[in-house]
């Protein structure tokens, strides 16, 4: 459960950590998939693909003249995640926002327009006709953020760890921007905390908190 929304849950909370809590910032989420035939990215590397097709998983959308922010290949991920592996391609585009703007409002039909429309012009498909299939998820606080009242949220932290059987995890239960791995590590954590009657919290929260970074290791 998000921070924000645990806090207003819990009646007799401080003033002062409910204030804090209403005001943590997050970015919403929009993510549109497109089921194509091809597209018109080649791969330019040395790694070896079916038909040729780009290895990456992800590509950040630098370009200041759409709004996409980034795109995945979910075929790449695991052929097992395509119908027709071989002849179609499943790419997820996801688009940064704010619930209920604009863009989060759009109908089904104009998100499609809209992110066809992006494709064309990044010159990925040629014309709307290549899309076969499309589906939209819109997310909630898909992403914690670490302005405004962030600055504080050690004191919501502190007042949380006062409950003894209350245990946050994940990412939006730290308000952090926990990877699956690091989510998960949280909850065996947690589990770990409860079976063996630890009431020390401070392991869990210290998660993801040094400053390497893991997958470069």
């Amino acid at each position: 459960m998000p921070l924000k929304d645990l806090i207003t849950a819990i009646n007799n909370a401080p003033d002062n950590i409910k204030e804090i809590a209403q005001n943590l910032p997050y970015r919403d989420f929009v993510t549109i998939g497109i089921l194509v035939k091809d597209i018109n990215l080649k791969n330019e590397t040395k790694i070896k693909t079916l038909n040729n097709r780009i290895p990456d998983c992800w590509i950040y959308v630098q370009d200041k003249n759409v709004k996409m922010g980034r795109m995945q290949f979910f075929n790449n991920w695991s052929p097992y995640l395509v119908k027709d592996y071989k002849n179609t391609q499943w790419i997820g585009l996801e688009y940064f926002c704010r619930e209920n703007d604009d863009f989060w409002n759009m109908s089904e039909d104009e998100t499609l327009d809209f992110a066809a429309k992006e494709l064309i012009k990044m010159k990925i498909i040629n014309s709307k006709e290549d899309i076969i299939d499309f589906h939209r998820e819109c997310v909630e606080k898909a992403y914690p953020a670490y302005f405004g009242s962030y600055k504080d949220i050690d004191k919501v932290i502190n007042y949380l760890n006062s409950i003894d059987n209350l245990y946050c995890i994940g990412r939006n239960g730290q308000h952090r921007y926990n990877n699956m791995d690091h989510s998960m590590m949280t909850g065996f954590l947690a589990a770990k905390s409860i079976v063996k009657k630890i009431n020390n919290k401070n392991e869990i929260w210290n998660v993801n908190t040094e400053k390497d970074y893991h997958e470069t290791k």
